[in-house]
């Protein structure tokens, strides 16, 4: 059961970031005014699908796995700095949280590794 539970961690932790890329391109305009919205040029919107979407497919097969943990970890710190500080709102707070144990996640799973379900354990 052991091998199973790192799989289904790891689709657990990266179908967010996933979810999300996907839903950025089918709004695309939505996205790119949210992002503005924090200071993110809409410029950047086409990397940051790509980084969501790539970086949770690595993870879900577990191809290079370390690096893609790394990347959304840092991604989900710093869209918690630049879009979740209003502590004065429960729900922006609890946001806020949940990107940090997002990433927190991310940063185990990064050096205990994906498990043997995934290529890079093949």
């Amino acid at each position: 059961m052991n091998n199973y539970s790192i799989l289904i961690g790891r689709i657990f932790l990266a179908h967010i970031f996933l979810l999300s890329g996907i839903n950025k391109i089918t709004s695309y305009e939505a996205s790119a005014q949210y992002m503005a919205s924090g200071g993110v040029p809409g410029a950047l919107l086409p990397a940051v699908i790509a980084l969501e979407i790539l970086a949770a497919v690595a993870i879900i097969i577990g191809f290079r796995t370390k690096w893609a943990c790394w990347a959304l970890a840092a991604f989900s710190i710093v869209a918690a700095v630049l879009y979740h500080m209003d502590f004065g709102n429960q729900m922006q707070m609890i946001m806020f949280m949940k990107n940090f144990a997002i990433a927190g996640g991310f940063l185990v799973l990064a050096e205990h590794g994906p498990g043997p379900l995934s290529i890079d354990k093949r």
